[in-house]
């Protein structure tokens, strides 16, 4: 893996840089995006490297925060929150101050999966799961409706998920 570059890319968060990737560490990137839970073995044998210089590449892509962690991707109806949805959330114009402080009430709600601050008309887009249609209501009734930085909420149900096969190494 090359250094890192310094200057910020487009859409990066506060301080994150653009790492330069050769073509070894975005196929490693590929393999545990597709199954984090392959071992290292098999990985290094599936990129036709030395275990330790797969275990030497993971450990300096998670230092250069390339890899942010590894997370399970729980079907939510098998945990009893059938109902998906995501909610576009609109601040007040006069509420421009409360941008971190409503991010971080927000994604401390359990029934918040993601949380998107974004550019254009919205602020934000809430990806919630809900056992059902009154506990979507009533998140977005007492949690996003009253509150008084909230000036406009969207909802717009999801009826099917599909994750994308490719990592965004490419």
């Amino acid at each position: 893996m090359a250094a890192k570059d310094s200057t910020n890319g487009a859409g990066d968060g506060p301080g994150s840089k653009v790492v330069r990737l050769d073509a070894t560490d975005r196929e490693l990137i590929r393999l545990l995006a597709a199954d984090a839970r392959t071992p290292n073995n098999a990985l290094a044998a599936q990129l036709g490297i030395a275990p330790s210089t797969c275990l030497g590449r993971m450990r300096a892509l998670r230092e250069a925060g390339v890899i942010r962690g590894y997370h399970a991707d729980v079907d939510p109806v098998a945990i009893g929150k059938g109902l998906q949805a995501l909610i576009a959330v609109r601040l007040g114009s006069g509420a421009r101050d409360q941008i971190d402080a409503f991010l971080s009430r927000i994604r401390s709600r359990p029934e918040v999966q993601s949380a998107y601050f974004l550019a254009g008309a919205e602020d934000f887009l809430l990806h919630v799961a809900t056992a059902d249609s009154q506990q979507l209501r009533d998140f977005v009734a007492d949690e996003l409706s009253t509150d008084p930085a909230v000036a406009l909420t969207e909802t717009n149900l999801i009826f099917e998920f599909v994750r994308g096969d490719h990592a965004t190494a490419h």
